[in-house]
C-alpha cells in the first residue's frame, strides 16, 4: 500500500512541474514571437560613380635583346688568343679571338709544292713524247689538267696560311664566351655571343584570347624586380604577326619611356592597357547579382529594392562598369542583396529598425547582408 502511494506521489509531482514549465514559456513571454509581423531586410548601399575605368591585362615578361650575334669560324683549327671575356665592351671590327691555322697550312703548302713539281716534270715528259708521236694528244691534255689542279690547291693554301681572326660585326657587349684557348673547333661551331645594349626590350606573350586586341602604341605599366621602388611606363613597339603554334600566344615587345640601365634576363610584371572608358558608370562588384533574367543590380527607391537588369562592361579590381540599366543618381545595394525580391521593402543599415506594420522593435538583432551585427 505504501509503495502505491509513493508512486502516485511521484506522478503528481511530475505533473505539477510540467504545468509550471508550460506556464513559463507562453508565447506572450517570448519577445520575438509577434504573429503577422515580419522583419525588414537590412541592406548596405553605395553610390554610382562616374569615372574612368581601365581594362588591363596582367602579364609577365623578361628583358631580352633583339640584336644578338652568335659568332662562328668558317675554318677548323685550334682556338688561339681569346682577347675578350663576358661583359667586355667591343667595337665594330675588333678582333675577339683567332683560329690557329699557320702550322697546319705550312705543312700542306710544302706538300703541294712537291706534288706540283712532280706534275710539272710529268707534263714536260708527256709533251716530248707527244711531239715524238709516242703518246696520243689526250695524254698531254690530261697531264696539263692535273698540273693546273695541283697549282690551284697550292695557291688557295698560300692564301689561307694566316690565322683566321673572328671580329665583332658591330659594337656591343660580350654575353658569352663558349670556347677556351687550345680547344680544336670545327667549321661553323659557335665560339662567342655578343648583344647590342641599345636593343634591349621587354618581351612577353599575349594569350590567344587577347591576341587581336593588342596594337603598337599601347601603354603598359611595368614593374621590375630590379627596381622595386620605381613605377615605370612603357609602350608596345612591336607586335609579332603570328601566334606560337605550340603555346597559342602572340609575342609583343615593349620599350620603356624612361631610360634606365637594363640587363638581359630581368623579370618584369606588366599591365597592358587594352581599353579605357571615360565618364563610365561604375559600381562595386558586389552590387551585381546573377538571376534567371541575367545580371541584375538592386537599387533603393522609396524604401523598396528595385531590381534592374543591367549590361556590364569593363571590370577593374573590385569595380565594374554598368553600360546600361541604372542611372547616375541611383543608390545600389551592395550587401544583403543575395536573396532580395523585386519590390520588397528594405531598410538601409544604420537606420532605425522597424517591422512591417509596426513601430520600433526593442531587444531584437538585425541582419546586414545576411549576418548578425
Amino acid at each position: 500500500m505504501k509503495k502505491k502511494l509513493f508512486i502516485v506521489s511521484i506522478i503528481g509531482l511530475i505533473f505539477i512541474i510540467g504545468l509550471l514549465v508550460g506556464c513559463g514559456s507562453t508565447p506572450e513571454n517570448k519577445p520575438d514571437a509577434q504573429p503577422g509581423k515580419q522583419m525588414m531586410p537590412v541592406v548596405q548601399v553605395a553610390s554610382v560613380s562616374k569615372t574612368t575605368i581601365l581594362r588591363k591585362l596582367d602579364l609577365t615578361g623578361s628583358v631580352e635583346p633583339y640584336r644578338i650575334a652568335r659568332l662562328a669560324s668558317p675554318a677548323e683549327g685550334p682556338v688561339a688568343n681569346v682577347l675578350v671575356r663576358e661583359g667586355d665592351l667591343v667595337k665594330v671590327n675588333q678582333s675577339l679571338l683567332s683560329i690557329g691555322r699557320k702550322r697546319g697550312i705550312d705543312a700542306l703548302t710544302a706538300s703541294l709544292k712537291e706534288e706540283l713539281k712532280k706534275e710539272a716534270d710529268n707534263l714536260e715528259r708527256t709533251r716530248q713524247l707527244v711531239e715524238m708521236q709516242a703518246l696520243p694528244q689526250e695524254q698531254l691534255d690530261h697531264a696539263r689538267a692535273t698540273y693546273e689542279k695541283v697549282n690551284a690547291q697550292l695557291i688557295k693554301s698560300e692564301e689561307t696560311a694566316r690565322d683566321y681572326h673572328v671580329t665583332a660585326p658591330w659594337s656591343g657587349i660580350v654575353s658569352k664566351v663558349i670556347v677556351k684557348e687550345g680547344e680544336f673547333v670545327a667549321p661553323r661551331a659557335s665560339l662567342m655571343e655578343i648583344y647590342d645594349p641599345s636593343s634591349l626590350v621587354i618581351r612577353t606573350a599575349i594569350p590567344e584570347k587577347h591576341a587581336a586586341e593588342v596594337a603598337v602604341g599601347m601603354f603598359v605599366n611595368v614593374d621590375l624586380d630590379a627596381y622595386p621602388n620605381d613605377s615605370l611606363t612603357g609602350k608596345v613597339v612591336r607586335v609579332y604577326p603570328y601566334l606560337d603554334s605550340r603555346l597559342r600566344t602572340r609575342t609583343i615587345e615593349i620599350a620603356l619611356t624612361k631610360s634606365i640601365p637594363l640587363l638581359p634576363g630581368m623579370f618584369a610584371r606588366l599591365k597592358v592597357l587594352l581599353k579605357s572608358e571615360d565618364e563610365a558608370l561604375v559600381v562595386p562588384l558586389e552590387a551585381v547579382v546573377m538571376r534567371p533574367k541575367g545580371r541584375m543590380v538592386f537599387v533603393v527607391d522609396s524604401g523598396k529594392a528595385i531590381g534592374k537588369v543591367v549590361q556590364t562592361g569593363i571590370e577593374e579590381g573590385r569595380s565594374i562598369q554598368i553600360v546600361s540599366g541604372i542611372n547616375p543618381e541611383d543608390k545600389v545595394i551592395v550587401a544583403g542583396n543575395e536573396k532580395l525580391k523585386n519590390g520588397v521593402a528594405v531598410r538601409i543599415a544604420g537606420g532605425k529598425p522597424e517591422l512591417n506594420g509596426s513601430g520600433p522593435a526593442s531587444g531584437q538583432k538585425q541582419n546586414v547582408g545576411g549576418q548578425k551585427k
